[in-house]
């Protein structure tokens, strides 16, 4: 996997929680907003300050984390 510079983690910061470059906008908030289906561009838009980088670091981290933790689903 490459480098995630843009994903930092600071105590100061949304609690630690991951963010992008430092600023208040957390991995979480990216990603759920992909998840929910808004596209690159309406990100982009609701935050004018990130880049597209940002947003394909938020994914890479996001599936990277997914890996590291398995939780059972149920089956409806």
């Amino acid at each position: 996997m490459k480098p995630l510079g843009r994903i930092t983690f600071n105590q100061e910061v949304m609690g630690g929680k991951p963010c992008i470059r430092g600023l208040r906008v957390t991995v979480g908030t990216v990603v759920g907003l992909v998840g929910a289906g808004h596209s690159k561009d309406d990100v982009l838009r609701l935050y004018p300050y990130l880049e597209a980088e940002d947003i394909d670091q938020a994914l890479a981290y996001a599936a990277w984390r997914a890996k590291e933790i398995e939780v059972p689903l149920s089956h409806s």
